[in-house]
């Protein structure tokens, strides 16, 4: 009944190559977390075990950067920084299939915020437009085939941005003719809506704080209801207008941190933070309304000392300060009444969707570390993780645990994103074309993950 990414009119279907998947575009990764933005890889004929450590097809040279790479029409899209000539930014456009370069787009960008690594969004591919947003907002739409820039904006110039600590992270969202982007604008301008072929705003929603999740389009009630998390609420809008239809406030204990991408499964919407921990909020099937399932947040981010969630019903205690989840990075799986979501420490945990409560903890997907950070992508009936140590895993989650079928080292953690613990990788990789694509500060790779005989 409810379903992500799907078209409000079918005279707009053809033009939502970037927000609804066909079996055609199958191969493809045009956006951040997929085709449907959900985070579902739905290729087959790939292979069902790794090598300890594994040999890319290609590898080339790039520089720093948080946002994950995505691929369509048999190209890669990537962005990076550079401070070799001042402090610039680059959008990158390769052959899939052989990584020459073909073509780039470099302009200006000095950094004010922290974490200074470079561009947080994965570019949006959407037929011969690229969309691609950098850290201080310079929103460029660029041609395919040629990289030519079709237009651009300065969206901090322009909004007045109230810029969060972090820099602008949400990926573009394409809907029909619009471009959606959370732009952190001044004057009710947290989320703009801009003509995806000139740039023109079409509308702008929400006088909030932005924060760093980027926003996604659910099935509900017979219409498109665009999910956005903001440093201030979770809401739900009309995307063709920006009206608000309904909102659950989340106001920041500290600061705005919320970068996990909401999570859905049929008419569930959950949404975690770490400082802040997790509320799930069910959708109205007769009209696009909502009401709180439960909110759960720890006395900090930390897993000791005593911890109440709060639910519909009630509450209970528990003995540790993030029973539920704190999550940071990696965006939560809800499925068949359950949550697997790592905890702020690395803590892998499922909960019961329907209240909250942990069923298990398991510590082995990725070392315990402040942040630390696994990305889960579903492929059937597995789940394929790409952890902060730049370990790829074969893995199945179900309430009875996790079980890992097998784990391979896909690329090396560097030290530019954080230079703590010999560095991390905290971007997320794209699965296409039977192959998986990654980065880190220092390269970017293509491992082929084809069964024999594919």
């Amino acid at each position: 009944m409810f379903a992500t990414c799907r078209p409000i009119h079918r005279s707009i279907a053809a033009s939502l190559l970037a927000v609804v998947a066909s079996p055609c575009a199958a191969a493809d990764w045009p956006q951040w977390r997929g085709p449907q933005r959900d985070g579902v890889w739905r290729e087959s004929g790939v292979v069902e075990t790794l090598p300890d450590r594994m040999t890319p097809d290609w590898e080339v040279p790039i520089g720093p950067g948080y946002n994950g790479p995505t691929v369509a029409h048999g190209r890669v899209f990537v962005m990076d920084r550079s401070t070799e000539q001042g402090q610039q930014e680059r959008i990158v456009c390769l052959d899939s299939a052989t990584g020459k370069e073909l073509w780039k787009v470099v302009y200006d960008a000095p950094y004010t915020i922290s974490y200074t690594a470079g561009p947080r969004a994965s570019v949006t591919v959407d037929g011969n437009r690229a969309l691609a947003v950098g850290a201080m907002g310079h929103f460029h739409c660029i041609d395919v085939e040629t990289g030519d820039v079709l237009w651009k904006r300065d969206l901090n110039a322009e909004y007045d941005v109230d810029m969060p600590i972090w820099g602008i992270a949400a990926s573009p969202l394409v809907y029909g003719d619009l471009v959606i982007q959370q732009v952190a604008g001044r004057g009710g301008a947290c989320y703009v809506a801009m003509d995806k072929a000139t740039g023109r705003e079409v509308w702008r929603a929400l006088d909030e704080r932005a924060a760093y999740s980027s926003p996604i389009v659910v099935r509900q009630a017979g219409r498109d209801v665009l999910v956005c998390w903001t440093g201030e609420s979770l809401s739900g809008l009309d995307p063709v207008t920006g009206k608000v239809w309904w909102s659950h406030p989340m106001p920041p204990s500290r600061m705005p941190i919320g970068i996990a991408t909401p999570s859905v499964d049929r008419d569930l919407v959950l949404v975690s933070s770490f400082y802040d921990g997790s509320m799930m909020v069910r959708l109205s099937t007769d009209q696009p309304r909502s009401r709180l399932v439960w909110r759960a947040r720890g006395k900090d981010e930390k897993n000791t000392g005593v911890h109440v969630v709060q639910t519909a019903e009630g509450q209970f205690e528990d003995p540790q300060h993030t029973y539920n989840v704190h999550a940071m990075i990696g965006t939560p799986i809800v499925q068949d009444g359950y949550v697997y979501a790592v905890d702020s420490y690395g803590e892998l945990r499922c909960l019961s969707a329907d209240n909250g409560r942990r069923v298990w903890e398991d510590l082995r997907a990725v070392p315990t570390e402040r942040w630390a950070t696994i990305h889960m992508v579903r492929h059937e009936d597995r789940v394929w993780m790409f952890n902060e140590r730049g370990e790829l895993l074969i893995t199945r989650l179900s309430p009875v645990g996790l079980t890992i079928l097998d784990r391979g080292q896909l690329i090396e953690p560097t030290r530019v994103q954080l230079n703590r613990r010999g560095g991390v990788c905290w971007s997320h990789p794209a699965f296409a074309e039977r192959s998986v694509f990654a980065r880190n500060d220092e390269k970017i790779i293509r491992v082929s993950l084809a069964a024999d005989g594919q």
